[in-house]
């Protein structure tokens, strides 16, 4: 959590002045609550949180996946890629920042990652499997089910590049997933909000019971959370 949140200081206080917070508001005017008081000196990520009726332990109500956002994160995104061959000149006309296979793979191993995201081809994984106990608690491991292990991997650099965002329920049933910039245009952060929302929706897990999104939150960096409706979803 930002500083300015953990301090109550007078821009947060400002902020929570300006709504109610315990109305759940549309999208659309939650995005423009959120972009009015992301004031802070730096452009702002604006964030979703959504709560959801799933225990993530029990294999059919986990939630993973990755959303390519219409309008894009607004971040840029280092992509390092395990890939030999014609694969390797592939991921990096794709605009690849690193590319290797046993050389990337000492690099990891010393503690030198500067990427945000890893992809490999699905013939590189005995060697990227060995780096688990490094890339798993980070979150860079990856994975079939997100698209980071695949044989096309031009196309996933691409969308790396290009604004997917990856989520995944916590243990407490919680996703975040960042859906833009506070200098994104209303409609545009409003399009990637409703994106995120009905994907999510449309991919309720098997064991899900009972009311699958329960409450949905949107904030920015430095800025409190405004309620989104439920009912506005789709």
């Amino acid at each position: 959590m930002a500083q300015d949140k953990l301090k109550g200081g007078k821009r947060y206080k400002a902020a929570m002045a300006t709504f109610d917070r315990e109305t759940e508001y549309s999208v659309k005017d939650a995005v423009e609550l959120v972009k009015k008081n992301a004031t802070a000196k730096f452009d702002e990520t604006i964030e979703l949180a959504l709560n959801l009726g799933v225990d993530p332990r029990h294999a059919d109500q986990m939630v993973r996946g990755v959303a390519n956002l219409p309008n894009g994160t607004g971040r840029s995104v280092r992509v390092a890629v395990f890939a030999k061959d014609a694969k390797a000149d592939e991921a990096r006309e794709a605009g690849a920042d690193i590319v290797g296979a046993d050389d990337l793979a000492e690099q990891i191993q010393n503690g030198d990652m500067p990427f945000d995201r890893v992809i490999a081809t699905p013939d590189m994984m005995p060697l990227v499997g060995r780096l688990g106990k490094v890339l798993g608690p980070k979150g860079l491991m990856p994975n079939p089910k997100v698209g980071t292990v695949t044989p096309n991997v031009g196309q996933a650099v691409k969308d790396s590049k290009g604004g997917a965002v990856e989520y995944r329920a916590e243990k407490s049933g919680i996703v975040h997933a960042g859906v833009g910039k506070a200098s994104f245009d209303a409609d545009k952060l409003a399009e990637n909000v409703n994106f995120v929302l009905e994907k999510i929706q449309r991919e309720r897990p098997s064991g899900a019971k009972g009311t699958f999104i329960q409450k949905v939150t949107l904030s920015s960096t430095m800025g409190p959370g405004v309620k989104i409706d439920t009912a506005d979803i789709g």
